[in-house]
């Protein structure tokens, strides 16, 4: 006779496991001889607000195009989203938004008019087009300006309107390549809070900027980027103690000593 055996513990399942929001292997681009994006290599987790940082030509733009579908990578892979860029471009497009270092509106529509054909674009049903602009134009603070032909928007104006019509699809992943350039303290104010409610709502957001003191406080984690190559990637305090600098340094500090950047002139005669 068998004896009687304890019933045993129920299984804790195991939390299930997060997929990456970007997915980027070995991912090169070159113009001729020149290697613009080397190997490039990086995991972008759900809820992240990531920066991707680097000196003037370091590769920064031809890897957003790249990641977006907009440039023909030479080798690598990517995945969005759970889309692979090579085999499900459409998938991919479909579930990001773009706010890219140039923008191309049709200039001589109104924000909402350009607003709501981004929404038809994406596929989105008429209701949903109409409700979505109106709730953007509110958030962009585009209210006064709505039904005015965007050849007559400020630059801040027409940045809010892309940014508008790059999130009408509610995308799971935005890519913004130097959102706050050339823009006054108004619109980038009106930015900045949109992007804390998207940070508050989860999106995954990869972020380009010159502006170190603003990705400093918005990032939540930093590629570093340079001559097409990353230097290091990872929080701030991370960054800080990978190349031995103080608690107290700043991203500039960091971003100063990966690049490699070259003392500063004390020669400044000729300034009267």
């Amino acid at each position: 006779m068998v004896p009687d055996t304890p019933n045993p513990e129920p299984e804790t399942p195991n939390p299930p496991l997060l997929e990456p929001s970007i997915f980027i292997r070995g991912l090169t681009k070159r113009y001729g001889s020149h290697v613009a994006v080397d190997d490039l290599s990086l995991t972008v987790m759900p809820g992240e607000f990531f920066g991707f940082l680097g000196p003037n030509g370091a590769g920064k733009t031809t890897t957003i195009r790249m990641l977006v579908g907009l440039l023909r990578p030479d080798a690598g892979q990517v995945v969005i989203a759970g889309h692979d860029l090579a085999s499900d471009p459409l998938g991919l497009k479909g579930a990001i938004g773009l706010l890219p270092d140039e923008l191309n509106l049709y200039e001589r529509l109104t924000a909402r008019e350009f607003i709501q054909f981004a929404g038809t674009m994406y596929g989105l049903p008429r209701d949903a087009v109409l409700s979505r602009t109106e709730e953007l134009i509110g958030l962009m603070e585009l209210e006064e300006h709505a039904t005015k032909m965007i050849v007559d928007y400020s630059a801040g104006m027409k940045k809010k309107t892309a940014m508008a019509a790059a999130l009408i699809h509610n995308p799971r992943v935005l890519f913004m390549d130097e959102p706050f350039e050339g823009i006054d303290a108004v619109s980038s104010r009106a930015l900045r809070h949109v992007l804390d409610r998207l940070r508050e709502r989860g999106t995954t957001v990869f972020f380009s900027s010159h502006i170190l003191d603003l990705a400093e406080r918005l990032c939540t984690r930093i590629a570093i980027i340079h001559l097409g190559r990353v230097q290091a990637v990872g929080t701030l305090p991370d960054l800080r103690t990978g190349i031995g600098l103080p608690d107290e340094a700043r991203l500039e500090d960091v971003f100063l000593a990966l690049v490699g950047a070259p003392p500063e002139k004390d020669d400044l005669s000729w300034i009267a």
